[in-house]
């Protein structure tokens, strides 16, 4: 530790560090435009002068190291001079508009100007003009002339999006932050340049001009998106959502959202919004009241459960849902007395779950990802699947952690990937063993199944048997695998061999809490793929609850959950969207995250409740409340809860403690997999097909992601075979499903029999598994 003196008070900081550390140490506040402390220094802007002794001249506060005994004040003359000095230079091209600049009053520009600007600028010259540019549907950067080139936007992207898709060109008054030769900036992370950027030149395009930031009310949130959990400021006018920015936390999503955490709120104010319970009659919807619909849902339960038992009723919810939710959901469906309730829609492998009351979880804080040596991970689709989670182990990488893989894919991680093996979802299990197998040589031990020590595999194996803190993290398309309890079981064998965490980086914004309040089968229940007629022991349902889901882009075989739907004699749709039309017989408008309190329990187990932060648009309802009123009108037990706090306290306890709840063992033996003939599906869920906000998100529709996400990629032999050329199309078919028609897309990386078609999207809805066969021919 380093002593030093700052406007007369003694700061102790660690060697190495600036005189801006220690100042934020003391609480002291130095004005600053290019510091942020999440990145890299550049010393660009200079506003944060400071007065050395013995200096000869002012010196940058965020660029100057601290020495033993350094005296250093913030606030004498020369260095309020020197301040002074910076912000009139800073003002000499800056438009004078703030009136009408979306950053007014939020802007560190205009705050700093106050008490370090003149009343009126010496300078007469003609301002310099900088021309708008398009680089997508998410950032404007109309107004590029605020620009003060402090490169926070450019430092961004490169240390925190993995990606410099912004630089800074030309020399002098010329200088300007644009992309490379046109490009768009298409970084699942962008939106945080809007946060980070000082002036007003990144602003927010679907914000644009919608309001001034002090007549919106400010309210915490959640994110519903993916299982980290990010927690959120949602802005708000006359009861309209306009913006969404991070709020700060440093144990979940530091000071970073992903885009989708920040866009998706377009779709609450879209029209694909449901706002009246309906029902249909005749092949006709009918707009009906609250009354009538809830108690034609009733009778109808009545009725189904005396004519076919109780085994004809079942739900399926979205681990999107929250606790509240899904623990009423469960016990409605409970209380009529069936066990057919599941939120595992893509799962293949139903076997792989916890012991009863705890729950599959990441294994390990979010914060330590940042802080690993080494992490192997499995199946995952990582950037995409799970935009924060990369970012963490992004920051592990610059550190010096070795992160390897196991996939079917090579994606661009934007990390620096140290070894991986590369083979078709049938073969997981046997690169996990063949990794199994090296370790076992190295340690001396038996593995647990017979193995390969392939070159991939040694060097993997390396990797895990090095460094100190490590996981092995299994990504969504590993949960979802047939063989899923085989992935897990290895995993755990060789975590146990290297020491490293094992955990589940799981899919859902709920899949830990899903799990907790038992919204899957105990009793001999049928789960989701029997309800949706996709697998053995299926049996008719006559009767469903749909909860914030829809089977057809949101089940692992769309084609067979279609088919299902079409034959159930009644389909009950909770959903805020209009969703369902061609299979559901009563729709009842149900709150999304925005205008309803409840709990999330993120990949870490950590069980974050929020409060709605809008009025309910129209009639709707918080789906907690329609599942109590259900319960009442059905007569069962449990069911007279009166806040959200009580649904929650009945499903997690008191103090939310889940630590004691959260388990990845297994002790099930491991089982390989005869080689799979023929072509196999690599199914990947697009970032902005995951829940129905995203789809109903007109901006993030608009993306590049978005726009590119109905392709087929196909390995170099089948193209050549196929004699395709960019630009072409392929019929994709899969056995006992429909056909999709998709626009080919070369992709050399992937596994010689591994065809890449995407799920979760209307144009692959009527194929079937997603870890199915594939037949592809040229349209």
């Amino acid at each position: 530790m380093i002593e030093i003196e700052l406007d007369g008070q003694k700061v102790e900081v660690l060697e190495g560090s600036m005189v801006m550390h220690a100042a934020e140490k003391a609480g002291t506040y130095i004005p600053h435009f290019c510091y942020h402390k999440k990145l890299s220094i550049a010393a660009n802007c200079r506003m944060c002068l400071v007065d050395v002794e013995k200096a000869p001249k002012p010196m940058p506060a965020c660029a100057t190291p601290v020495t033993q005994g350094m005296i250093v004040r913030t606030k004498s003359d020369k260095a309020l001079k020197a301040q002074q000095g910076v912000m009139e230079f800073l003002l000499i091209n800056h438009p004078l508009d703030c009136p009408i600049c979306d950053q007014g009053g939020e802007c560190q520009l205009q705050d700093l100007a106050v008490g370090y600007g003149a009343g009126k600028s010496r300078y007469t010259e003609e301002k310099r003009v900088v021309f708008h540019k398009n680089v997508g549907p998410l950032i404007s950067m109309q107004e590029m002339s605020r620009c003060i080139h402090c490169t926070r936007c450019v430092r961004f992207g490169q240390e925190i999006g993995g990606v410099m898709e912004l630089g800074m060109a030309h020399r002098g008054e010329h200088s300007e932050i644009q992309t490379f030769v046109g490009r768009s900036v298409d970084s699942e992370l962008s939106g945080n340049m809007i946060d980070i950027c000082p002036v007003g030149a990144l602003t927010s395009k679907p914000f644009r001009y919608q309001a001034r930031t002090w007549e919106l009310s400010r309210r915490k949130s959640v994110s519903p998106h993916d299982s980290t959990g990010a927690n959120l400021v949602v802005q708000v006018k006359n009861n309209q959502v306009l913006r969404v920015v991070p709020l700060e936390n440093d144990d979940v999503n530091e000071c970073w959202i992903a885009d989708r955490d920040r866009f998706s709120y377009e779709a609450l104010n879209s029209d694909a919004r449901l706002t009246q319970p309906m029902i249909k009659q005749g092949g006709a919807w009918k707009t009906v009241d609250w009354t009538a619909a809830l108690e034609y849902i009733a009778n109808g339960l009545k009725v189904i459960k005396a004519e076919h038992g109780a085994a004809g009723i079942g739900a399926l919810g979205s681990a999107h849902s929250t606790v509240e939710e899904l623990h009423l959901l469960a016990a409605l469906v409970r209380g009529l007395g069936s066990d057919n309730i599941d939120t595992r829609l893509r799962h293949a492998d139903f076997g792989n779950v916890a012991p009863e009351g705890q729950a599959q979880w990441l294994g390990t804080s979010i914060a330590s990802l940042s802080t690993l040596d080494r992490a192997l991970v499995v199946g995952s689709f990582l950037r995409k699947d799970h935009p924060l989670f990369a970012q963490r182990l992004r920051q592990a990488a610059r550190r010096g952690a070795q992160i390897s893989s196991i996939h079917a894919s090579e994606d661009d991680w934007l990390v620096p990937v140290a070894a991986r093996i590369t083979v078709a979802p049938s073969a997981w299990v046997q690169a996990l063993a063949d990794v199994a197998a090296a370790i076992a040589g190295a340690n001396g031990v038996q593995a647990p199944v017979a193995g390969q020590v392939t070159a991939e595999a040694q060097a993997i194996a390396a990797s895990l048997l090095s460094g100190q803190r490590k996981a092995i993290l299994l990504g969504n398309a590993a949960a979802e695998h047939p063989q899923a309890t085989s992935l897990l079981s290895l995993a755990n064998w060789i975590a146990a061999q290297t020491g490293a965490s094992v955990g589940y980086l799981t899919a859902a914004a709920n899949t830990v809490g899903a799990q907790l309040v038992g919204a899957l089968p105990k009793q001999g229940g049928l789960n989701a793929a029997q309800m949706l007629g996709a697998a053995a022991g299926s049996a008719a349902l006559k009767g469903l609850i749909l909860l914030n889901t829809d089977p057809v882009l949101d089940s692992a075989n769309p084609a067979a959950a279609a088919k299902a739907l079409a034959a159930i004699d009644m389909v009950v749709v909770m959903s805020p969207f209009k969703t369902g039309l061609d299979y559901a017989d009563v729709l009842l408008p149900t709150a999304p995250f925005t205008e309803t309190s409840g709990t999330f329990v993120n990949a870490a187990g950590r069980a974050q409740s929020f409060v709605g932060v809008a009025k309910a648009l129209g009639e709707t309802r918080p789906g907690w409340k329609i599942l109590r009123v259900l319960g009442n009108l059905l007569a069962l037990n449990g069911f007279q809860q009166e806040s959200s706090e009580q649904v929650r306290t009945e499903a997690l306890g008191v103090d939310m403690d889940l630590s004691a709840k959260l388990n990845n063992a297994s002790t099930a033996s491991v089982e390989l997999a005869a080689a799979q003939g023929g072509i196999e599906r690599l199914a990947d869920l697009p970032i902005y097909a995951v829940d129905a906000l995203v789809r109903n998100a007109s901006s993030l529709q608009l993306t590049t992601d978005a726009r590119n996400a109905a392709q087929a990629g196909l390995p170099q032999a089948l193209w050549t075979q196929l004699g395709l050329v960019a630009g072409d199309s392929v019929r994709i078919g899969q056995e006992g499903a429909g056909t999709a028609q998709l626009a080919a897309r070369l992709d050399v990386k992937l596994p010689a029999n591994v065809v890449r078609v995407p799920a979760g999207l209307p144009e692959t809805a009527a194929l079937g598994a997603s870890f199915g066969s594939l037949t592809v021919t040229k349209v």
